[in-house]
């Protein structure tokens, strides 16, 4: 019988990420981080949660920098490779921000959209639009 205490083998714990909230995130480590001059080219809305579609890209760029900034070597690469994806299309004349400015946030126009007629999702196409094709 041996005198000596048994060693606990160590236990690897899951790494916690760094921000709890996308908002810590966006505050703490995009904005601070990722400084554009505002107007024209770049748009930017205080008000970012507002915006469905912002809130869907930072959410995916917020798990990914907690994921990848864990990665040896290349991890904060493909970071930016997503980054620079979503970057341009966040901040563009054309994205989620294009009405909004730094000092007020503008309501997005959201696309119309009309319902299907019932008979349209079977495939089977009505009398009258014989023509129509889901293949079309």
């Amino acid at each position: 019988m041996s005198t000596e205490p048994e060693l606990e083998e160590p236990v690897d714990e899951e790494p916690q990420p760094v921000f709890a909230t996308l908002e810590d995130w966006v505050s703490g480590r995009f904005l601070p981080m990722y400084r554009r001059t505002l107007g024209g080219e770049f748009r930017w809305c205080a008000e970012w949660w507002r915006h469905a579609e912002a809130i869907s890209r930072l959410t995916t760029l917020w798990h990914l920098w907690e994921t990848l900034r864990l990665k040896p070597g290349t991890g904060m690469a493909e970071w930016y490779g997503h980054l620079d994806h979503h970057l341009p299309i966040l901040l563009g004349a054309r994205g989620p921000f294009y009405q909004c400015t730094e000092a007020e946030h503008l309501e997005p126009h959201q696309a119309r959209a009309v319902a299907a007629p019932s008979w349209w999702w079977t495939g089977l196409a009505a009398p009258s639009e014989a023509g129509a094709s889901l293949d079309a």
